[in-house]
């Protein structure tokens, strides 16, 4: 291995004093060490040769920083760990922003979009077609008031998993009864 990171120092040094071939081979080189690296850490191959790219054009931009005294190597992931954190940053911080708000669907038990109350009572029918842990659930948030953490240590459920099977409840009634 020491042979590879010899190498990549080696290149390095080569195109920072003006070697366009070894630039390319550097280039590749580093696509050949951060592709499994990437490919580790994200889902699709799409997003391991964007954020590849993306990694690229750093290293390009940040080269005069390179001190050569130094290993290229851990310098090279330095700016890779940085760069995937910053893209998965961004992919995460999207995703919850398009995440629905539980509270939301909670709200069609208390009353739809034009202010006409729904009680628990006028869909408790609809409630009880429900898969049974579901309506358990339901029954006990709102007919008899529980929280979703009093719920789950009432019937042996983490407290999330409560909650996501009132989420999908929410749905299914909120298709029934838009219908």
């Amino acid at each position: 291995m020491t042979g590879a990171t010899d190498n990549l120092n080696t290149l390095m040094g080569q195109s920072l004093a003006g070697d366009q071939r070894a630039y390319a081979a550097l280039l590749r080189e580093i696509s050949r060490l951060l592709r499994p690296f990437l490919a580790n850490r994200l889902s699709f191959t799409n997003e391991v040769d964007d954020l590849l790219q993306e990694i690229l054009i750093s290293i390009h931009k940040a080269r005069h920083t390179y001190d050569g005294n130094r290993p290229c190597k851990p310098w090279i992931y330095a700016i890779a760990k940085f760069r995937l954190q910053d893209h998965l940053r961004a992919h995460y911080s999207d995703q919850l922003h398009h995440a629905d708000d539980l509270s939301e669907w909670e709200d069609y038990l208390h009353g739809d979009v034009t202010g006409t109350a729904i009680s628990y009572e006028s869909i408790s029918g609809e409630v009880e077609k429900l898969p049974e842990k579901q309506a358990t659930i339901l029954r006990l948030m709102h007919q008899e008031g529980y929280t979703a953490k009093q719920v789950a240590e009432m019937i042996g459920m983490k407290e999330s998993a409560v909650k996501v099977a009132a989420h999908r409840a929410y749905k299914v009634l909120r298709e029934k009864l838009e219908r």
